[in-house]
């Protein structure tokens, strides 16, 4: 075993870790800082109290009342201005997220059974915090107008139950699933997280194969591997696909552990998707390399590939809300697969075989990588493109 040629050359790769600051960071140290970076930024879990100007033309007891509920609501802040041209001005420079405006004579409106008019308005530049606030402070205001009209509805004699019928006759028994709290850690540190790793594989098996033939150091890795590719891919991408998968495993601690992700499938399970999906990036890190042969135009092209995974993994938007020809982009990413794997063990618990398709892709992959592994060999052994950039 000793004396093996794949263990020669993973034995070589454990000294040019050691040896190089760059393998050690982007192995090591740049995950786990990713790590400690997201979990800290989405520690909170929900966002609340978000920035809302109330204008009270009334100054009214009512209005008084309206104003401390909608502070009382965990999405919003409240701060009050006398003038809505002055908190208009404060939306436009993003210090302020919404405008309540409660019209002048509300109080009386209401005593006189009359309908007044709450103007709200919404900076939805930031679709997910507008919808928040738009949200938040509609619950509100319609709790309270269904308040008032089941005082109405009592002072016109009729019982609570009655006039509580009046204002809501049907009833709606509404059911959260798999994300009750609307917790914000739930979804975007579960794909953020694991798209770290994903990054960091992709980067350090171009950086330390693009290194063999940028440096003319190919030629020793081949006759160390005895003139193998696959052992010589093999042995070099083992003590990262060891590394970073027990950088997953740290991932899975601070989401199961620290934040209180669920985990409602089966651990093992979610344990060999991870380890896939990292021998799968860097099999795709290698047949982009063997296709250009040059290591800083891979990194670029890798950089774009990897963090565009994200935005077709249906994530932040649907998949399949997408136009035709974006969901069929998101196909080249193996991430898009990955996550619904990932999502289905943790906060889904979706049965195993459902999860078949999306392993059978992440094996498709696997096995067109492997496909350029050939003139990968070529030029592995080919001093013409050792020393390119």
């Amino acid at each position: 075993m000793k004396n093996s040629p794949l263990f020669n050359v993973f034995k070589r790769e454990l000294w040019r870790i050691a040896d190089s600051r760059t393998l050690q960071f982007a192995a090591v140290a740049g995950p786990i800082i990713s790590f400690l970076i997201i979990a800290l930024t989405f520690s909170s879990g929900v966002v609340n109290n978000l920035p809302v100007a109330i204008v009270d033309n009334d100054n009214s007891q009512f209005s008084r009342k309206v104003m401390q509920l909608i502070d009382a609501s965990p999405v919003a802040k409240v701060q009050c201005f006398s003038d809505i041209n002055e908190a208009y001005r404060q939306m436009k420079q993003g210090s302020i997220g919404a405008i309540v405006e409660l019209p002048a004579n509300l109080e009386r409106d209401i005593v006189k059974m009359q309908t007044p008019d709450i103007a709200l308005f919404i900076n939805n530049a930031n679709v997910i915090k507008g919808g928040l606030l738009y949200s938040g402070i509609y619950k509100t205001l319609a709790t309270i107008n269904g308040g008032v009209k089941i005082n109405i509805s009592m002072k016109q004699g009729l019982t609570y139950s009655q006039a509580l019928d009046n204002v809501q006759p049907v009833g709606v028994d509404t059911h959260l699933l798999f994300n009750p709290y609307g917790n914000y850690s739930y979804y975007l540190t579960l794909s953020l997280l694991p798209l770290m790793v994903v990054v960091f594989a992709f980067f350090v098996t171009v950086y330390a194969l693009g290194k063999e033939l940028k440096t003319g150091t190919a030629g020793e890795l081949m006759r160390v591997s005895h003139n193998s590719v696959m052992v010589a891919v093999t042995g070099k991408t083992l003590p990262y696909t060891i590394i970073l998968f027990l950088n997953m495993v740290l991932m899975n601690l601070i989401l199961f552990r620290v934040l209180g992700t669920p985990l409602n499938g089966t651990l093992v399970v979610l344990l060999f998707s991870e380890f896939l999906i990292i021998v799968v990036y860097q099999l795709v890190a290698i047949a982009l390399l063997g296709l250009t042969s040059n290591m800083r135009l891979t990194l670029s092209l890798g950089s774009a590939y990897t963090l565009m995974a994200m935005t077709f993994a249906g994530i932040t938007f649907p998949t399949f809300a997408m136009p035709q020809v974006a969901k069929i982009f998101s196909w080249l990413f193996p991430y898009t697969f990955w996550i619904k794997i990932f999502t289905g063990e943790t906060i889904k618990n979706r049965p195993l075989f459902t999860s078949v398709p999306e392993f059978m892709v992440l094996l498709m992959f696997i096995l067109i990588s492997l496909l350029m592994l050939k003139p990968l060999k070529r030029k592995l052994t080919n001093s013409k493109y050792w020393g390119r950039s």
